[in-house]
């Protein structure tokens, strides 16, 4: 053919390898399901519209049959239904079928006919008083139905007009109904008359409005007219007696309401106000009675086992709702607990009320000083914090207060007695939730109030002890996690009576004094007491070793912690409280032994547990900074001597170079010794320092340094420094060291003599040198940045301390002997009166604080006088000790770090690690006389000995396998000619070596060796 002109003829040539019928056939089912989908669009369209039709002409009309019904009803009734009698409220009438079916709230018109209906109904019934005649008539069981639907929909219409016109009626809301006829009183004193308890209706009407979410309704009234409820103190209003009625018909017999969803509840609408009861207290009197909160809080408790949020949205940032409900919950609580069958309540109140605290931000009204917790707390992701508006927390805080605490701790757990077995469920549930509640409260409130009345006033340490036992004895602790609503049930079970029982037992200890704890073996036995030491160990062990968490870092913000991971926060606090209570236990196990002292170790101390020790963020070395007192004193030892050689490495360069030499004259050895070594820097004193004596002549003394003159320089200086007539320390009577807390009137420089003296020591140890100093313990906890109690004070001041328990056991009235808080200080004949608080010259001692008394004055004495010397030395001493190394011991193993055993040393240990020289080896007829000798010493002379060969009366703390260099027999004189065995033995401590001539008899080497070890010449024999 010819070319027409139309190109769309022209064939086309694909070139993509495929073919075009197959393509075409993709293309055409494409379009097919676009096709299908366009009219399924356009069905569903169609249909939408012809529902959003038919609903709008069904309302138009039904708006239109309204406003026919409503003129119809003026037309017969009156325009202010002046023609309306009491047979309009009955059955046959259509008086209340109208009124109801065109009624709306919005309209002038009808709420005024609403108002003037509801005050012919109480007219009416005033006139004849029976109210369910006046609907019914003769006959109400066969009217049942229309009557209820009637009396449910006028109240429900009366309820709508005070909600729809809440802003014009707010200040007609709280009058009473006695003084006041206005249309809000009116509409309020009908709901009153139609939904009373005794009508048989009560219930479907009560039933209906709860399904129609009311207390949302009353929720926005209330909120509407909160500032005029606040003046009307002592006037229960017309609105609080609608409240009272409908949260009193539930749950009471024989009430048959259905559960409504709990975030339209009272609890979650009308009990998250802020203080509720300040607006309305007759309710407060109405929620208390017996079976009416325990309805509530039972409904509460079940939300918070199933951790729903039933809340509804916050007033304002600083009401939080979850605040306003716990203020109202605690102020509700004192009445409900002295009601009958409270325990049940009691328990349901402890698990809200926990899960309320938990998420409370950290109290401010009071600030957690208290020594008791000094915490580690998490820290976290960064949230917003909330402010609690400050009334508001003041409720809170001022709520839990001791006359509380006791109340619950006593329902809650003062009717167990003391029983075998395991507990049962109830015994569980109690425990599980005391523990929980007072556990959240340690870490939002001030620990100061809380503490003293859990302690000194209730049971709850036996009573948490005795549940404690039997659930260890029987291996029940999983019934505490399987019940407890805190716990997860997977969580051991002794997680939180351990964090509620071991600082409250703590606290108690802190005034327990020695015949209480030992002798009355109050307030638990020695043998509970072993027990519980099982226990904590066996707990620590678990935590940090066996199974460790992987807990975020924790810092001060405790209740964020909490919030954020309550069970990581819980193990964290056991661990913490567990391990203070442990080391005191200890203490008082080191004043009087009652217990094995390895009954504190774990058992599970190894070598994987020694390899990972020393390498920070290992579980070992978490468990030497948390709870030390597992790993046994000698394994602690050996890790510190291993810490001090790494740290002598590291410093071993730098010391080549920066060798310090100073010459110490032997009559002035603290002040050369001050005015040399104080100028030292840092690095310069973890170097080596050669010492050169001058005697008393100005005579340099013979032999050199090889480090046993400069044990002789550190034992001299610490015994003239120690030395109570220099005046910086003073003796106990048990011939102790402590600071003189008069040391500024007899030095003028005596805080640096101290930081120097801490330098010393601090020295010594690193050295590896013992010195013979004894301290007193109250001094050493000061080096730990420990705080000392009365138990204490028998070391210090036996009298004072006898005067102390005397005041504590008085049973007479303590003010009639004219005691202040006041305490006198004899410093050198100098008195001065000090205040133990501000005004304490003012403030007389009773038997209410007498104990408060007490501790104020052993902390004064015990830490406070001593603050400054113990704070100056400590940070010489922390110039080459690290704090973390000697918070691995306690009191009693520190001094033996610095002074070695008082109980002498092991021959045996000695010769076994025993190098001989010069024709000498261990069966040498000499060398056997030799260890007979010694053997035979006194300790004193043994003693004397080991100074005079090694520079140290004292040996390693480890054993002589410790001893830097091996301790070595040289023969001197190699000749036995008698000339050679008249000399004396000689020594060079600085290689811890014996130049023994080879004497021929005992009594010959006894006899020189005794003179030459009390020869007392300095360095010229050797």
């Amino acid at each position: 053919m010819f070319f027409s002109g139309d190109p769309s003829n022209r064939k086309r040539v694909d070139l993509g390898g495929r073919s075009s019928k197959e393509r075409d056939r993709q293309k055409l089912l494409e379009q097919t399901r676009l096709e299908r989908n366009r009219r399924l669009w356009l069905r569903q369209q169609n249909s939408a519209a012809i529902k959003i039709q038919k609903c709008y002409r069904g309302r138009k009309a039904v708006e239109a049959e309204r406003s026919r019904v409503r003129d119809k009803f003026f037309l017969t009734f009156g325009q202010c239904c002046q023609d309306v009698n009491r047979q309009c409220f009955s059955p046959d009438s259509d008086f209340l079928r109208q009124l109801l079916f065109f009624f709306n709230p919005k309209y002038a018109a009808d709420v005024s006919a609403l108002v003037e209906t509801c005050r012919l109904l109480q007219q009416f019934v005033q006139d004849n008083g029976d109210v369910v005649g006046l609907f019914a008539g003769a006959d109400y069981a066969c009217k049942r139905g229309l009557v209820e639907y009637r009396v449910k929909h006028l109240v429900y219409a009366c309820i709508r007009v005070l909600y729809e016109n809440r802003n014009q009626l707010k200040d007609q809301l709280c009058l009473a109904p006695e003084k006041s006829n206005t249309s809000a009183n009116i509409l309020l004193k009908a709901i009153i008359l139609l939904i009373d308890q005794r009508l048989p209706w009560a219930c479907n009407t009560i039933s209906y409005l709860l399904r129609r979410n009311i207390y949302s309704l009353f929720r926005e009234i209330i909120l509407t007219g909160k500032e005029n409820f606040q003046g009307s103190i002592g006037i229960v209003s017309s609105l609080e007696r609608v409240l009272a009625l409908i949260i009193s018909h539930v749950g009471l017999e024989p009430c048959c309401c259905p559960n409504i969803d709990p975030c339209w509840s009272f609890s979650s609408q009308i009990f998250t106000f802020p203080f509720l009861w300040r607006l309305f207290p007759h309710l407060k009197e109405v929620f208390a009675t017996p079976g009416l909160s325990q309805h509530y809080v039972h409904q509460m408790a079940l939300c918070v086992k199933d951790h729903t949020n039933v809340l509804p949205a916050d007033i304002s940032s600083d009401f939080p709702g979850y605040a306003c409900l716990l203020g109202n919950l605690l102020e509700a609580a004192g009445v409900a607990f002295t009601q009958p069958g409270s325990f049940d309540w009691a328990v349901d109140f402890a698990t809200v009320a926990t899960f309320l605290l938990q998420a409370l931000p950290p109290i401010q009204a009071g600030h957690n000083d208290s020594r008791m917790g000094e915490d580690d707390m998490l820290g976290g992701d960064d949230l917003t914090e909330v402010v609690l508006n400050r009334d508001l927390e003041q409720q809170i805080s001022s709520a839990i207060d001791p006359r509380f605490l006791l109340q619950l701790t006593n329902v809650l757990l003062g009717g167990f007695s003391p029983a075998r077995g395991s507990p049962d469920d109830k015994e569980v549930a109690a425990v599980g939730a005391a523990c929980a509640f007072l556990h959240v409260t340690f870490n939002i409130l001030p620990l100061e109030r809380i503490m003293t009345v859990l302690a000194y006033r209730t049971e709850l340490v036996p009573v948490l002890w005795n549940f404690m036992k039997r659930c260890h004895e029987n291996q029940k602790w999983s019934s505490l996690s399987e019940q407890s609503a805190y716990l997860p049930a997977d969580a051991p079970g002794w997680l939180l009576p351990l964090a509620v029982f071991c600082p409250v037992y703590k606290h108690m200890l802190m005034i327990v004094d020695n015949e209480e704890f030992y002798e009355q073996e109050k307030p638990l036995s020695l043998v509970d007491i072993r027990c519980l030491i099982v226990i904590l160990r066996q707990a620590l062990w678990q935590i940090l070793w066996l199974n460790p968490a992987t807990t975020p870092n924790f810092s001060a913000d405790g209740a964020s912690a909490m919030k954020r991971h309550p069970v990581e926060f819980l193990q964290h606090r056991v661990c913490v409280v567990a391990s203070e209570l442990l080391s005191q236990l200890q203490d008082w196990n080191n004043r009087r032994e009652f217990t094995a002292p390895s009954d504190f170790h774990a058992d599970g101390v190894n070598d994987v547990f020694f390899s990972q020790a020393m390498t920070e963020n290992t579980r070992a070395n978490d468990i030497l900074k948390q709870a030390p007192f597992l790993v046994p004193f000698t394994s602690r030892a050996k890790i510190f001597n291993s810490q001090l050689a790494a740290l002598k490495e590291r410093n071993s360069s730098h010391a080549i170079f920066t060798r310090n030499r100073f010459k110490i004259r032997r009559d002035h050895i603290l002040e050369d010794a001050f005015n040399q070594l104080n100028a030292l820097a840092e690095e310069d004193l973890r170097g080596v320092i050669r010492i050169t004596f001058v005697n008393e002549f100005g005579v340099e003394e013979a032999g050199i340094d090889g480090g046993g003159i400069f044990k002789d320089f550190m034992e001299n200086i610490t015994r003239a420094a120690f030395d109570v007539q220099y005046g910086l320390f003073k003796e106990t009577a048990d011939h102790l060291l402590y600071p003189n807390p008069g040391s500024g009137l007899v030095h003028e420089q005596h805080l640096q003599f101290f930081h120097f003296l801490g330098t010393v020591l601090a020295k010594a140890m690193f050295e590896g040198i013992l010195v013979d100093i004894p301290f007193a313990t109250f001094f050493l906890s000061k080096l730990k940045q420990k705080y000392n109690y009365l138990n204490d004070l028998p070391s210090l001041d036996p009298e004072l301390y006898r005067h102390l328990i005397f005041l504590k056991h008085y049973e007479g009235e303590i003010s009639e002997l004219e005691l202040y808080f006041v305490i006198v200080n004899n410093e050198y004949g100098e008195q001065t009166e000090e205040e133990l608080l501000p005004g304490g010259k003012n403030i007389r001692v009773t038997n209410e604080n007498v104990i408060t008394f007490i501790h104020l004055v052993a902390n004064h004495r015990l830490n406070f006088q001593i603050r400054q010397q113990s704070s100056h030395f400590l940070r010489g001493f922390q110039q080459l000790i690290q704090k973390d190394w000697i918070d691995m011991f306690n009191e009693h193993e520190f001094q033996l770090l610095i002074s070695g055993s008082v109980d002498g040393f092991d021959i045996i240990d000695l010769r076994a690690h025993t190098n001989y020289t010069g024709g000498y080896h261990q069966d040498h007829y000499v060398i056997e006389m030799f260890w007979e000798v010694v053997q035979n010493f006194s300790l004193a002379n043994q003693r004397k000995f080991l100074k005079f060969v090694t520079g140290c009366s004292r040996g390693p703390l480890l054993g002589f396998k410790y001893l830097e260099p091996l301790f070595c027999i040289q023969r001197a004189a190699g000749s036995a000619s008698e000339e050679a065995l008249d000399r004396l033995p000689t020594s060079a401590t600085c290689m811890n070596l014996l130049k023994l001539p080879p004497y021929r008899s005992k009594q010959q080497m006894e006899q020189k060796l005794l003179y030459a070890i009390n020869a007392d010449a300095g360095f010229d024999l050797s």
